[in-house]
């Protein structure tokens, strides 16, 4: 059925064109031999086609402008014809016989338009003559198509300011009432087509309205267009008058174009020093007007305005639009009870982004709005609706954006409040939002009052909100929130200790309540938070007295301890270990043996009773003698209380080559390399000679199992040890020493049953060279190395 009305049109298209350039081609002959009377008879005879209704407005607009182009040449021959000493006036009234309606009023604008070109009559007699003439068709079509063409032919003829038709003083409101009356009829035109044909053609007819708004609009492009108004006209006539006709015609489709065509024709001047009347129409508008989108546009186009130079704020603040605007939203949202949240919303953030362009020194009138979303949406459930929830997100983003400082933000009281009513997901989400401005703009939040309210808002990231399970998340989602918590929290600083040592309980506080699946990636940052700390305090003992200075080390460390074993809920032994370690090597350097001592027997045991992978058990143990190597603080009780611990440990590990190596590497505990530090020769001998017994144990172990012998690489590194110790001067580790294990290696890697390793081959290479290298060098150290024979 369809296919076939859209065949019929195009037949009933073809048919009426065919007639019209039948008609046009008789007209064209006429003309070129000025035959007058032919002429009118084969235009109006022409345009006779017009006078159809079987075509829509978008093919009816095809044929309309072939006639528009025919309609050009007749009035250049009217024009030919009145230099030639014919009588405009006689052509205007000749023209006016033709039979039908149209075709005449169509010849009479023609002609009409020659009339006022040649000032035989004021222009705005001939105007209001044709635009009262008009009235004579009131098919909504052909009528909007006439008036339209009406439009056309007069805009360079209007007696405006300036323009050679100018007349008396009045000239510009002439000007003005011939294009609102025009405006008026054609909107009636169009507003009429709603109520033609059966209701099941509804969606048709405003489709094709739509096609045809342009029409109506283009007459309050022609208004903003004439040089007479100026804003005292606009403001008292022009203005008035489309606002009435806006109101009164009732119909949905009119008021949004016409709104917005009013926002949009208009200097951004003239809406500001006419924002009541303009706000006033708003709710006079029927509800289904998309009115938002309409004050959102005005909104928008006000904020640019503001934007594009500091002169005109002043003009802003002299009419209060904040106060206008913002109290015109609020009666259309009440005015609309069935307004989608959504819509609100839309309003608001169009309100907020106009409040920080214009002014962005007024904080209160930001929270203003951002209290005024609040009371929308109180008493609903959480917001579910996605374009609802992305609204928000940029209602809390803008003032991110704008002050490129979160403190700025912490002090808008219905900040956090709106960030309520997101559902969970979306309040993630801010809260990223939030840190990533937190990490662009390297903002540093500097007292801990401002951390709680901080914290408060991120709060989706820190712990489970309404009970939602954090095992239905993304893993690579949740640990980059957590990463990004983790982030922020070394963003928050003050120089004051006192002041540092409140953030870091505040942070502490809000972490802890994260479960354990967060702390893995929260605790870690606050750790070294405290540390840092810890190292600005050095040199201050024991607990102060009062409240004045209550952030010592030790109630710092005191802090930390208890922080760190939150941990074992996670659990996270090898975690732990590593941060225990590094509170202790911070009381090392505090000069804190008891604490120190305390951190210490707190890793050793997380050894003994929670590292259970032998993995994990080897880079715990080199963890332990590294950091109790660097010790310093300890007295000689309490050092070989934990020395003998590693080395044990050392000794029980799994694997052979991984107990020698821990056990070479708890030589370093006997020997530091400091004025002060322990030089224990003997012991250091005893751990590599057991470290020796450990690797030929392994080369046993190999023979028994694989039948071959394994590889020399633990021996090597064993001399390595030697010559290390060697060369610093222990007493214990002879030239004899090296030169027999240096032997054994050479020994063991010409056995047959030796497993050839080049990569052992080339450390051994290596370290000869550098025994030659060292005797070849001279000096003290080449006669220390001279009895070695390699």
């Amino acid at each position: 059925m369809i296919a076939d009305g859209v065949e019929d049109e195009e037949k009933w298209l073809a048919e009426g064109i065919a007639g019209l350039q039948h008609n046009a081609f008789y007209m064209h002959r006429a003309l070129d031999s000025n035959n007058l009377r032919d002429a009118l008879k084969y235009s109006a005879q022409m345009l006779s086609e017009l006078r159809t209704s079987r075509l829509s407005p978008h093919k009816y607009y095809e044929l309309y402008m072939r006639a528009f182009d025919e309609l050009r040449k007749l009035e250049m021959f009217f024009k030919e014809e009145s230099k030639r000493g014919c009588s405009v006036i006689d052509l205007y009234e000749l023209v006016q016989h033709a039979g039908n309606i149209l075709p005449r009023l169509y010849l009479l604008c023609t002609v009409g338009s020659v009339y006022i070109k040649s000032k035989e009559a004021p222009a705005k007699d001939v105007l209001k003559d044709l635009v009262e003439m008009c009235r004579g068709v009131q098919h909504p079509v052909r009528g909007l198509f006439l008036r339209s063409y009406l439009s056309q032919v007069s805009r360079d003829k209007l007696p405006d300011i300036g323009s050679e038709y100018e007349g008396d003083a009045d000239t510009v409101m002439d000007a003005v009432e011939f294009v609102l009356q025009n405006f008026t009829e054609m909107n009636k035109l169009w507003v009429r087509m709603q109520q033609q044909g059966p209701i099941r053609d509804k969606e048709k007819r405003e489709k094709e309205r739509s096609e045809l708004r342009d029409l109506v609009g283009k007459n309050l492009h022609v208004l903003s267009q004439i040089e007479g108004v100026d804003l005292d006209m606009y403001k008292d006539t022009v203005l008035p008058r489309v606002l009435e006709q806006v109101v009164n015609c009732k119909d949905e489709i009119a008021q949004y174009y016409l709104m917005d065509c009013i926002i949009q024709v208009f200097p951004d001047e003239y809406h500001l020093q006419t924002l009541e009347t303009l706000l006033g129409a708003c709710p006079q508008l029927q509800p289904t007007v998309d009115i938002k989108t309409v004050l959102s546009r005005l909104m928008e186009r006000l904020s640019n305005y503001a934007a594009s130079s500091a002169e005109v704020l002043p003009e802003f603040l002299q009419v209060e639009a904040f106060g206008k605007l913002s109290n015109a939203i609020g009666k259309v949202i009440e005015a609309q009870v069935d307004m989608p949240v959504v819509g609100a919303i839309t309003l608001y953030v169009s309100l907020l982004t106009f409040t920080l362009r214009v002014h962005p020194d007024r904080l209160d009138y930001v929270d203003q709005v951002l209290g005024a979303c609040v009371k929308k949406l109180s008493g609903r459930p959480r917001l579910e609706d996605s374009r609802a929830t992305k609204q928000v997100v940029a209602l809390l983003s803008a003032p991110l954006e704008k002050y490129n400082d979160i403190v700025t933000a912490l002090k808008l009281s219905n900040y956090p409040r709106v960030m309520d009513h997101l559902d969970n997901a979306t309040n993630k989400v801010m809260a990223v939002v939030i840190i990533q401005s937190i990490m662009k703009n390297n903002s540093c939040i500097l007292a801990a009052d401002k951390v709680e309210a901080l914290f408060e808002l991120i709060k989706g990231l820190i712990k489970d909100l309404d009970g939602s399970p954090v095992e239905e998340l993304d893993e690579e989602d949740f640990k980059e929130e957590q990463n990004s918590v983790a982030r922020l929290i070394h963003m928050l600083y003050n120089d004051d200790p006192e002041e540092m040592f409140k953030i870091i309980c505040t942070v502490r506080k809000h972490i802890l309540i994260g479960g354990p699946t967060r702390l893995f990636f929260t605790v870690p940052p606050l750790i070294f938070s405290g540390l840092q700390l810890v190292r600005r305090l050095q040199g201050q003992e024991g607990e102060v007295a009062g409240e004045d200075e209550p952030a010592t080390p030790k109630k710092i460390f005191l802090l930390l301890n208890q922080t760190i074993e939150a941990l074992s809920y996670v659990p996270a032994p090898e975690l732990s270990l590593r941060l225990y370690l590094q509170c202790a090597e911070a009381a090392n350097d505090s000069d804190l043996e008891p604490i120190a001592y305390e951190f210490f027997t707190q890793a050793f045991i997380l050894y003994e009773e929670e590292v259970a992978d032998s993995k994990a058990q080897v880079t715990a143990i080199h963890l332990i003698i590294g950091t109790l190597q660097r010790m310093h603080i300890f007295g000689v009780e309490n050092r070989d209380t934990l020395t003998h611990k590693a080395t044990g440990y050392s000794a029980k590990l799994l694997k052979k080559p991984d107990q020698c190596r821990a056990v070479y590497a708890c030589s370093h505990l006997f020997w530091v390399d400091e004025q002060d530090g322990i030089k224990d020769g003997e012991r250091v001998l005893l751990c590599l000679k057991r470290a020796l017994r450990i690797a030929n144990a392994a080369q046993q172990m190999a023979n028994v199992t694989r039948g071959s012998s394994g590889p020399v690489t633990l021996f090597v590194e064993i001399l390595n040890k030697y010559l290390y110790f060697f060369e610093k001067g222990n007493p214990e580790i002879t030239s004899a020493a090296v030169q027999g294990l240096v032997e054994l290696i050479t020994t063991e890697m010409q056995s047959d049953t030796t497993t050839p390793d080049p990569s052992a081959e080339a450390f051994f290479a290596s370290t000869l060279r550098y025994i030659q290298f060292q005797k070849q060098k001279g000096g003290a150290m080449g006669e220390k190395y001279e009895p070695i024979k390699v």
